[in-house]
C-alpha cells in the first residue's frame, strides 16, 4: 500500500494511541493497514501515551489483539516516564497513589513506599495521581489531606477525558481536578503537553531523522510535539473538532479525519 505524500517526507512516527490508534479495544478504522503501510516503507514507529492505566506490557499485548506487531521497545508510557522522575528525585520517601495497580507498580519500582491501605496514607511524603475507574470517595480524601500537609503533587496527566466506543469518559485531569480544588494546590504534570515523552519516544528512535507525532488531542499531543519542536499532525477521531485549532500554533502539518486518512496514500 502506497503512503501518502505527507507521509513519504517523514523517517519516523511517534503515535497516540487513545483516539488515533484505537478507540477503546477496536482499531480506528484501517488503523492496523496504516501501520503495516508505514513498516513495509521503512519508517520506524512508536507509541506514546498519556494513558496511566496499565502497564507498558498491557499495551503491546493490546497493540498485537489488533494485530499491530510491537515489542516493548516501541511503546512509551507515562507511567514509565513518571517512575524514571521518581527514582531520580524521590527514592525512599513513601507515596499515596491514585490510579491503578500498574500506577502502584511504577511508584513502588521507583523506590517509594506506597502507604495506600494503611493508616499513614494521609501523610504521605508525595501523593501521585492517575486515571483509574475505581476511584473511591477515599481516595479524593487521603490524597487532598496529604497535599494540604505538604506533600510533593504529581499527576501522569491533565486529559479530562478519553475516548470510548460510547463516548467520552472523564480522564485523569477530571479526578486530578478534585483534588486540587480540595487541597488549592496545582500538581506538577509528567506526561502530555510535557515534552518528556516525545524527548523519549526520540531516544528510542533516534534522533537527528525526519520526525512526525500523530494524536487526537491539541492541548496534549500537539502541545507536547511543539514543547519538543517536532512536527505534528491532528485526527480527529478522538473526538476533536476542527476549531479546538483556533489559536494554536505551530499548525500542524495536516488535519485529517483518522490514521488511515493521513497515511495511506
Amino acid at each position: 500500500m502506497p503512503l501518502s505524500p505527507i507521509a513519504q517526507r517523514y523517517d519516523q512516527f511517534i503515535l497516540d494511541l487513545d483516539g488515533c490508534v484505537w478507540i477503546g479495544d477496536e482499531p480506528t478504522p484501517r488503523a492496523v493497514e496504516a501501520v503495516d503501510a508505514l513498516r513495509d516503507a521503512g519508517k520506524e514507529v512508536v507509541y506514546a501515551t498519556n494513558d496511566p492505566r496499565s502497564g507498558t506490557e498491557d499495551y503491546v499485548a493490546r497493540l498485537w489483539k489488533i494485530g499491530i506487531r510491537a515489542s516493548v521497545r516501541d511503546v512509551v508510557t507515562v507511567g514509565g516516564a513518571l517512575q524514571h522522575l521518581l527514582a531520580e528525585t524521590r527514592s525512599g520517601q513513601t507515596a499515596f497513589v491514585v490510579g491503578t495497580a500498574a500506577l502502584r507498580r511504577h511508584v513502588t519500582e521507583a523506590g517509594l513506599r506506597v502507604l495506600n491501605g494503611t493508616d499513614l496514607a494521609s501523610r504521605a511524603e508525595v501523593v501521585v495521581v492517575g486515571g483509574t475507574e475505581d476511584l473511591t470517595y477515599a481516595d479524593l480524601r487521603y490524597a487532598a489531606l496529604a497535599v494540604r500537609r505538604g506533600a510533593d503533587f504529581l499527576a501522569t496527566a491533565r486529559d479530562p477525558t478519553y475516548p470510548q466506543p460510547d463516548g467520552l469518559w472523564p480522564g485523569t485531569g477530571a479526578i486530578l481536578a478534585a483534588i486540587e480544588v480540595a487541597s488549592g494546590r496545582t500538581a506538577e504534570t509528567v506526561g502530555k503537553p510535557q515534552p518528556q515523552l516525545m524527548l523519549t519516544a526520540l531516544d528510542r528512535l533516534g534522533d537527528g531523522r525526519r520526525t512526525l507525532v500523530v494524536g487526537d488531542r491539541v492541548d496534549t499531543d500537539l502541545a507536547a510535539a511543539a514543547a519538543a519542536q517536532l512536527d505534528a499532525a491532528l485526527v480527529l477521531s478522538g473526538g476533536t473538532e476542527r476549531q479546538a485549532l483556533n489559536g494554536f500554533e505551530p499548525e500542524p502539518v495536516a488535519v485529517t479525519d483518522t490514521l488511515a486518512d493521513l497515511i495511506l496514500g
